[in-house]
């Protein structure tokens, strides 16, 4: 392979076990790949430099799991550039979730044919390392759980207190020592999600009761795990209980445990503030990266439509970078469904979600817009002002 520098864009599917927003995604792929690398290959410091651009995720939820889109511009060479998709490879969880990140391709290559190189050795280290982290973790729950062993029963392969059948409330936790540090004090109706995921058997079993209690760290991956157990349970779910701030369950002392259990909130009023909590971190991250992205090159021509358009009207941009005539706001919709070619819009005016959703059921990706507010993405569409270009 040829060292040849040039711009290329990196495109990589996602997918987790659990909810994840697109701040936790682009969180965990600067922190996991961060030493992976070497000093040459920090991510940081080449979008610092302009090496690379900013991380565009872009994430659809259903039922307490995530499937999604990655795309990284790079500048750099052919060989640091597959190193660096190789890298996102590497990245197996996200917060509390199980995830899965793959490479599909790598676009704009100078030369016909090219290798994608992966470091297979790497990952298996990783993998060998964590391996054996898990097994050391392994033999201590072994020798712990002797203090429980008597009391907890296994339900359908999930950890939980003897009572969880006949009880008319459970209250569910997330992992194995949760229910045996709640079986300590007495408390004997808990169960444990095992990880991230909703397992069938517990939706069925949270159908079937009166009060449904999800006690969860006070950590951001509580408070994601949350939005995974609301998704799947629904309206059974019908309590929440939070661990105090970077606590968890787990190493609670009885007085803690009851107090928490004790201010538990109605499930959908937590949920709702959580969620627009999560929202408003998100947009703030988006604004924030938004300062640090370039418009694509294909782009670079779009600012001379703009002149001489009057306010609310746009043109819409053909695949030979020619424009149609200008639009007013009403023919706009209309005109983007019976269009052929339309690869780009751009509108003498602030960005909007019409705007958003008009360019997105045309399958536009990007729009130049006069200004654009705290949101440059919804979507697969991208916003761009003409300081961007």
């Amino acid at each position: 392979m040829s060292k040849k520098e040039g711009k290329y864009v990196i495109h990589a599917t996602i997918r987790t076990d659990g909810t994840v927003q697109r701040k936790d995604v682009v969180g965990a792929i600067f922190g996991q790949t961060e030493g992976l690398l070497g000093e040459e290959l920090q991510l940081r410091d080449l979008q610092r430099s302009g090496r690379i651009g900013h991380v565009d995720v872009s994430l659809n939820q259903r039922k307490g799991s995530v499937n999604g889109e990655i795309t990284l511009t790079t500048s750099m060479d052919q060989v640091s550039t597959s190193v660096i998709g190789a890298s996102l490879e590497t990245i197996d969880r996200i917060g509390p979730c199980k995830a899965s990140i793959r490479v599909q391709r790598i676009e704009n290559v100078v030369s016909a044919k090219r290798d994608v190189v992966i470091d297979r050795a790497k990952r298996l280290l990783m993998d060998l390392i964590g391996s054996g982290a898990d097994e050391s973790k392994n033999i201590l729950d072994e020798v712990r759980s002797v203090l429980t062993v008597d009391t907890e029963v296994n339900l359908s392969g999930m950890t939980a207190g003897p009572n969880v059948k006949k009880s008319d409330g459970i209250i569910i936790v997330e992992g194995r020592n949760d229910v045996r540090n709640l079986l300590k004090y007495g408390i004997k109706n808990a169960i444990a999600m095992m990880g991230s995921g909703v397992p069938d058997e517990l939706i069925e079993l949270a159908s079937t009761k009166k009060n449904v209690t999800a006690f969860l760290d006070g950590d951001r991956g509580g408070s994601l795990l949350l939005m995974e157990l609301s998704g799947s349970l629904e309206k059974s779910l019908t309590h929440v209980a939070f661990a105090p701030k970077s606590l968890e369950v787990e190493h609670l002392e009885g007085k803690t445990i009851t107090k928490c259990l004790n201010q538990k909130e109605v499930a959908a009023k937590v949920v709702q503030r959580i969620r627009k909590q999560m929202e408003s971190d998100d947009n703030a991250t988006l604004g924030h990266e938004k300062a640090e992205v370039q418009a694509p090159e294909v782009m670079a021509g779009w600012g001379q439509h703009l002149e001489g358009l009057k306010r609310n009207q746009a043109v819409i941009i053909l695949e030979d970078g020619s424009g149609s005539d200008p639009l007013g706001a009403a023919a706009l919709g209309k005109a983007l469904e019976e269009i052929e070619g339309a690869v780009g819009l751009v509108f003498a005016g602030k960005m909007s979600d019409r705007i958003f959703d008009l360019a997105s059921k045309a399958g536009i990706d990007n729009v130049l817009a006069s200004t654009v507010g705290d949101t440059a993405r919804k979507g697969s569409v991208s916003a761009y002002a003409p300081s961007d270009l």
